[in-house]
């Protein structure tokens, strides 16, 4: 199974994908949790301490691995073919909540076809994960698509877009999914968070009605969240929370031979 987890800065997008990694996790499935946000913090959801997330460095920032990877006795001439199946051993690492967590990092213009080195090793480990392993995947992406490009994008099983119920996470929310869809992605969905009231779940489903979008689940506005958040708990620490009870249930709808309270059926 491979999600891509996508949103509005705020939006939630981290809790979900992190969630979602968590709850796979520990459902047995070995789980490779991917933080593709320019601001990564998906580390301090699996558990990681402050100090421990910040000794890792993304794919695309990682000069000695991008070094390894393109170069050439020729200054100025990169590589353009190289394998990259070490690269999750040698740089995903475990995590508390039971996923093991590779930080790629963002680099701009993936899907126009731009050459450079860390480009092209980050859309080369991008293709292996998603088209050449069979473990869970769980991408958290920035607001853009563009890190998947074609020849990718159909390898996602599922994208994920959060949103509360404001106009302009919605409104983004939106254009994330037609962008997910142009790009070849084939089941977007979308996922109402931070539900206060029903008539705020009534705003995310016409939305989502006159988009053409499928709802995956609503999210409620959960105090425990705030806590572990102030905290810095891990998500594990959310079981048992209505949050983490939505999200189990969503992920039984978009991927319902998974028992996310157990055993794999």
């Amino acid at each position: 199974m491979k999600i891509a987890v996508a949103g509005k800065g705020g939006s939630g997008k981290t809790l979900l994908a992190g969630s979602l990694a968590f709850l796979f996790a520990r459902a047995g499935r070995i789980t490779l949790a991917i933080d593709a946000d320019s601001a990564p913090n998906l580390g301090f959801l699996l558990g990681l301490t402050p100090g421990g997330a910040d000794t890792l460095v993304p794919v695309s920032k990682n000069a000695d691995l991008i070094a390894a990877k393109t170069g050439t006795p020729y200054p100025g001439v990169y590589a353009l073919n190289f394998s990259v199946d070490d690269v999750v051993t040698k740089y995903a690492v475990s995590t508390p909540a039971g996923p093991h967590l590779l930080v790629m990092g963002t680099v701009t213009s993936m899907g126009a076809g731009c050459t450079c080195p860390a480009n092209s090793v980050v859309r080369a480990l991008l293709r292996h994960l998603l088209v050449e392993r069979d473990e869970v995947v769980i991408l958290d992406m920035e607001a853009g698509v563009e890190h998947i490009g074609r020849g990718t994008a159909e390898s996602v099983d599922v994208m994920l877009v959060t949103s509360d119920a404001h106009r302009q996470s919605l409104v983004i929310a939106g254009r994330i999914a037609k962008m997910a869809q142009d790009s070849g992605i084939p089941r977007v969905e979308l996922v109402g968070n931070r539900i206060q009231e029903p008539g705020q779940e009534t705003v995310i489903r016409d939305f989502a009605r006159v988009n053409a979008l499928t709802v995956a689940g609503m999210i409620p506005f959960d105090p425990a969240v705030t806590r572990a958040g102030v905290n810095g708990d891990s998500i594990s620490t959310l079981l048992g929370s209505a949050t983490l009870e939505a999200i189990s249930g969503i992920l039984t709808r978009i991927c319902p031979g998974q028992n996310v309270h157990g055993e794999n059926v």
